[in-house]
């Protein structure tokens, strides 16, 4: 008997307590977040046990799940604080933990069995076998492996046991290894990809030796930039909800522990309307592609590729020339509050001016241009600019703005910073 269609949840990436309450706000039906330890983004600023519990009750109160992630491949030195952390996280009730090494897996089923278990990519799931395998342990939800196919995604959907969920990645920065699990960062400079250290040598600019010439360096190049030959460009799958939705993917993941609130809220609102248009009729779908490409290129990436979805990806999902990102908006801030005067608060992220026409970014999908009339700061002094990071401004703007709106900048063209 065919399944009967589902609509995916869409999971959203959160860095911090700010980003997560955004994620909630532009559409997320979930978000993963990391403690400050037993997860693959050790450099992402992460939930510290307060934060944690702010988010889950935030995210609980809107009607969005809240992942964990525990997806370090564990050494026995990690056993002991991992046990201390599920009994944390026992207490504070997310949703569901991301785990991939088996051995926290069976500790966390023994000591927190009423939290749901999502066993990671790092686990690398490639067969269908492999998810029942983790059905019979208790697992929840599978998240497939960044190397398969939606033909082979949806032969592993018709395979397994009805309420087991399948995840799978469906944008942001692909790696170039086997499902993450690289070696490479800890060969060159001792830091552990497997224990959230990944320094991304990847992205790193590269030379060959030949072996009775040491120390003549050939480069490899395309041109006088040099290349990058392992930099991938990001996975985009926007343009390919309904071959998402046919394979049976239940959890639509975003990439992106480390990004922006203003990254994630665009990211957020765009998959969310393209996910709930397929669903109102494909048609709307299909006529609204240009809003969703035009607003996804609005926050940082590589370019963009479909990765291993539909077969192995060729030498077009590279990017030989450079290892930095496409910008075109930066980011300025989320809107705390609107006092009694009518001013947005805001706690500034980069340096903007007085006179400046910047955007209002609404949850529902609107972008609305307003010029900056004044700044007031934190000490009720009338300032001209706002130059020091994370400082406190309330803005005076000619159009209203509400709490949680993004305030963002056009940068005049498509540039490229770094990575």
């Amino acid at each position: 008997m065919a399944r009967t269609r589902r609509k995916p949840e869409l999971l959203i990436p959160a860095s911090s307590l700010e980003v997560l309450k955004t994620a909630v706000i532009f559409g997320a039906d979930a978000v993963y977040i990391g403690g400050n330890s037993f997860g693959l983004r050790a450099k992402a600023k992460n939930f510290s046990h307060d934060d944690m519990a702010e988010g889950i009750k935030f995210a609980h109160e809107h009607g969005v799940h809240v992942h964990v992630t525990a997806n370090i491949l564990a050494h026995n030195d990690d056993l002991k604080g991992a046990e201390e952390y599920f009994h944390e996280l026992k207490e504070l009730k997310p949703d569901a933990l991301i785990i991939a090494d088996p051995g926290m897996f069976m500790m966390a089923r023994r000591i927190c069995p009423e939290i749901d278990i999502h066993v990671s990519t790092q686990a690398n799931n490639t067969n269908y076998e492999t998810y029942k395998f983790w059905a019979d342990l208790g697992a929840k939800r599978v998240v497939a492996a960044r190397e398969l196919s939606l033909k082979e995604i949806k032969e592993i959907r018709e395979n397994i046991p009805e309420d087991l969920e399948v995840e799978s990645f469906i944008h942001g920065a692909m790696c170039i290894s086997y499902s993450g699990r690289c070696l490479l960062s800890n060969y060159f400079v001792g830091r552990d990809a497997n224990h959230g250290e990944c320094t991304h040598p990847c992205r790193w600019k590269y030379a060959v030796v030949e072996e009775t010439r040491p120390g003549e360096y050939l480069p490899v190049y395309e041109n006088e930039r040099g290349s990058y030959i392992f930099n991938s460009k990001d996975l985009c799958m926007i343009e390919h909800i309904p071959e998402l939705v046919d394979a049976g993917v239940d959890s639509c993941k975003i990439e992106g522990r480390m990004k922006t609130a203003l990254y994630v809220a665009t990211v957020a609102r765009t998959y969310r309307k393209a996910i709930d248009d397929y669903f109102e009729s494909e048609e709307k779908y299909r006529e609204n592609m240009p809003w969703y490409l035009d607003e996804i290129s609005r926050c940082t990436y590589r370019q963009f590729t479909t990765g291993f979805y539909f077969g192995k990806p060729s030498e077009e999902a590279q990017i030989y020339d450079a290892n930095t990102y496409v910008n075109e908006y930066t980011y300025l801030g989320i809107v705390g509050e609107v006092d009694e005067r009518g001013l947005a608060k805001i706690e500034q992220r980069n340096k903007f001016n007085v006179g400046d026409v910047i955007e209002i970014m609404k949850p529902d999908g609107r972008d609305i241009e307003t010029k900056v009339l004044g700044m007031v700061n934190a000490d009720g002094e009338e300032v001209e600019s706002c130059p020091h990071p994370k400082e406190v401004i309330y803005l005076k703007l000619d159009q209203p703005t509400e709490k949680y709106d993004i305030l963002r900048i056009h940068t005049g063209s498509s540039e490229n910073i770094s990575c």
